[in-house]
């Protein structure tokens, strides 16, 4: 090298990285022409790794700290280059840095439903969402099987490959669990942590360490969330003699209120006793005739039978046709009405 062409070279004092730019996991420093200074300084803030490559291998790792760049300091591109002890000339590598600062709150999902069996309903089809949080903990790996020679390699860029390796596990987990669908919800935390161990050992194959993940929704298709909705619905009502039996009774105190009274509604109250009776009865023989095929279901008594005449709106209307004709006194049937209420709401 002539000394004309020595002069002209560059040679770099300190290697640092300012992250100045969001988002981006490894930046290579911009060599070009220049040379590394022999004794110049390497730092390494706090959350950064650096890494020395000599010829397309692994030199060196540096984790936070100021290095005075040495044959003390750079053992292995000291071994790779054979330099002796004398060495002080300024000489070529490729340095990279990484950012090993924790990303938070990146987001995933499933892009297309999952398939799997569930012990309720059969055949289902699930999605499912959620939070996860990783960082870079092994540079070396992460060069060597992801970023590469490239200048920048993005969070946007590994993310995509990350989420590849997250839909597979969560399919795989949501396949092989025998955990009916209306109990995920109640285990949101043990199926995350669960995910969770999984995806741990996948991550670090590519040198990142996966910090948290948490599953924040497992949800159905519209028409099977439809029909478990239904089915709670049948559940919430229980018996339905025992409905209707409430509903007539807190009827009556408001149709007391009403212009007519309680003889304005007496027919209507007596035909939807009769309608609770028959629907009590319509589902009680369906149950009968379950457990012993062939059996009838017990006949409905028509409204004008014993039962009917027994039945409280048909008493109290004929009580307000006494007290409208005269032939008992307010305080009669007020008394009358108090004791019919009260065997009927026990």
């Amino acid at each position: 090298m002539s000394i004309g062409s020595f002069i002209k070279k560059q040679f770099i004092d300190i290697l640092q990285w300012t992250e100045d730019t969001d988002g981006v996991l490894a930046w290579r420093y911009p060599m070009e022409d220049m040379e590394i200074q022999y004794g110049g300084s390497l730092t390494v803030r706090e959350s950064q790794m650096a890494v020395f490559v000599n010829e397309g291998k692994i030199a060196d790792v540096f984790g936070p700290g100021m290095y005075k760049l040495t044959t003390q300091t750079l053992p292995v591109l000291t071994y790779l280059k054979n330099w002796d002890k004398l060495f002080e000339s300024p000489f070529k590598s490729d340095v990279y840095f990484f950012s090993t600062r924790l990303q938070i709150g990146r987001k995933w999902g499933t892009p297309q439903a999952i398939t799997i069996r569930d012990a309720d309903f059969g055949m289902v089809r699930l999605r499912a969402f959620g939070l996860y949080s990783y960082k870079v903990a092994d540079p070396a790996k992460f060069y060597s099987e992801i970023s590469g020679t490239r200048a920048e390699y993005t969070r946007d860029e590994v993310e995509e490959q990350l989420r590849n390796l997250l839909i597979a596990t969560m399919t795989n987990a949501l396949g092989a669990s025998s955990l009916p669908f209306l109990d995920m919800a109640a285990n949101q935390a043990l199926m995350s942590q669960t995910i969770r161990e999984r995806l741990a050992s996948e991550f670090e194959r590519y040198g990142v360490a996966l910090d948290n993940f948490a599953v924040t929704n497992v949800s159905l298709p519209e028409e099977l969330q439809k029909a478990i909705d239904t089915r709670i619905s049948m559940g919430m009502m229980g018996d339905m003699a025992k409905y209707t039996q409430y509903q007539v009774a807190s009827s009556i105190p408001l149709a007391a209120q009403n212009e007519g009274g309680v003889a304005g509604l007496g027919a209507s109250l007596a035909a939807g006793a009769v309608m609770g009776q028959a629907m009590a009865g319509g589902l009680a023989g369906a149950a009968g005739a379950a457990g012993a095929p062939g059996v009838p279901a017990p006949a409905v008594p028509p409204a004008n039978s014993a039962a009917a005449a027994d039945d409280p709106a048909v008493r109290l209307q004929k009580l307000k046709e006494l007290l409208d004709k005269s032939l008992i006194t307010p305080a009669e049937f007020d008394s009358a009405k108090a004791e019919i209420l009260k065997k009927l709401v026990g």
